[in-house]
């Protein structure tokens, strides 16, 4: 099972630091996002990607848990070389991790 069988994601950019939501689709799935979308497994999916810290607040109300990753467009979108490296396509790719391969 993967994060999109149990949720949505919602991505943004701004300078060099991109913000990432993953919102449970249902309230009763929060907790496993919560246990498994810890700041240092977002930080190792993004590895390569992500170069400074990664924050990490939870946001038990909205069922979501929300990231900020700093470092992580190339030096800002109007800096990249990247095509379309910028938030969207983070949050996409955070729904491919696993729920059941826990580290």
């Amino acid at each position: 099972m993967k994060v999109r069988d149990i949720a949505l994601a919602r991505s943004g950019d701004k300078g060099n630091r991109a913000t990432l939501s993953v919102i449970a689709r249902d309230p009763k799935d929060y907790p496993l996002l919560e246990r498994v979308l810890t700041a240092e497994r977002v930080q190792a999916h993004y590895q390569g990607i992500v170069r400074g810290p990664v924050q990490r607040y939870t946001l038990p109300h909205l069922g979501a848990v929300h990231f900020v990753m700093n470092e992580a467009l190339g030096g800002g979108v109007t800096r990249s070389l990247a095509l379309d490296a910028h938030g969207k396509t983070l949050g996409f790719a955070i729904l491919d991790v696993g729920l059941d391969d826990l580290p």
